[in-house]
């Protein structure tokens, strides 16, 4: 199964996914990990995508779909991908279908996040206070959060118009979202 989890930064998409990855041995595809790891190995795609991340833009479609593409065997081998943090606009999700569909997949079940902007500017303060991550910075964030609302918020119906879409609570307790997101896949199986 193909999942992807939906929702801005700091919705609980990772802490989610790692829960899926332990309990159903799926892979976790997170954009943000690794764009980080490309970071941290001081290559010449780290070095530009650093710039990028620090200035809280987002990085270019083909390099996302790069990374991704890269990851899809191990995923494969697993029996099913999360993706986290990609798609985020409409072109990656129709570069995504098109590169699951070459190789006689697709997207089962996108799960959407619903959570308040407000209390999302004050998890990413506390998470930027434990974590120092760079691009968590109250600055970054803000670019970060208006980025997402204003490019993936096309991607809603899109899914819809696929049936693939379940909203879940992303305020509710972490185990209400975990219960309401194995609900969703257990209906989708």
């Amino acid at each position: 199964m193909n999942l992807i989890l939906f929702g801005p930064p700091a919705a609980g998409k990772g802490t989610q996914a790692k829960r899926l990855v332990e309990g159903r041995g799926m892979v976790q595809l997170s954009t943000g990990d690794m764009l980080r790891a490309a970071v941290a190995s001081g290559s010449e795609l780290g070095q530009r995508v650093a710039g990028i991340m620090q200035r809280g833009d987002l990085v270019t479609d083909a390099i996302v779909i790069e990374l991704i593409e890269q990851r899809l065997p191990e995923a494969e081998a697993a029996g099913g991908a999360i993706f986290d943090g990609f798609p985020r606009t409409l072109a990656q999700a129709e570069a995504l279908d098109a590169m699951l569909a070459g190789r006689g997949a697709k997207i089962d079940l996108v799960v959407r996040l619903k959570v308040d902007d407000a209390e999302l500017t004050q998890r990413i303060a506390g998470r930027f206070a434990e974590s120092g991550r760079p691009d968590d910075n109250p600055e970054s964030f803000k670019v970060r959060l208006g980025a997402y609302n204003n490019q993936t918020a096309p991607l809603l119906p899109y899914y819809k118009g696929q049936g693939k879409l379940v909203e879940v609570d992303g305020m509710a307790a972490i185990a209400e979202v975990a219960q309401a997101i194995d609900q969703a896949l257990a209906a989708h199986a």
